[in-house]
């Protein structure tokens, strides 16, 4: 737990290192997917790593069997994307409620292990920031 929390603050501290210049965006509106600050929430990406001893078929009955499909994502974490990484597996953005971090990790221990090996990446979107230095930066 003191892992994910400290994965938290950093990803808190990031965002609070930004220059006052580019992060103080009152004339930009936020991206559909972008959080409002000081919502609670972060973004979580997982890359979902197939275990390429096995088939895809026998990986998906291990994750049926596992219950992966009903318990991942946990009811009231917003998937952003889903995509699908030929040759790696999954790649799942999420935005996850910082109080609800621990769910979203139970979810794949206890669900997915076996058919996935994980990656977690805490994250925050970027994409009004880098579009408005690239458009002063003119």
């Amino acid at each position: 737990m003191r892992r994910w929390i400290g994965v938290v603050s950093l990803a808190a501290m990031l965002c609070a290192a930004l220059p006052a210049s580019v992060s103080a965006q009152t004339d930009a509106t936020p991206p559909p997917n972008a959080a409002p600050a000081g919502d609670g929430t972060f973004l979580l990406t997982i890359f979902l790593k197939h275990d390429q001893s096995k088939p895809l078929p026998k990986i998906n009955e291990q994750l049926k069997e596992q219950g992966y499909f009903k318990a991942f994502p946990p009811p009231g974490v917003q998937v952003v994307s889903w995509y699908v990484m030929m040759g790696i597996g999954q790649v799942v953005t999420l935005r996850v409620p910082a109080d609800r971090l621990r769910e979203v990790n139970r979810a794949i221990e206890n669900t997915a292990w076996g058919g996935y090996t994980t990656e977690f990446y805490p994250t925050y979107d970027y994409k009004a920031v880098a579009e408005q230095m690239r458009a002063q930066s003119k």
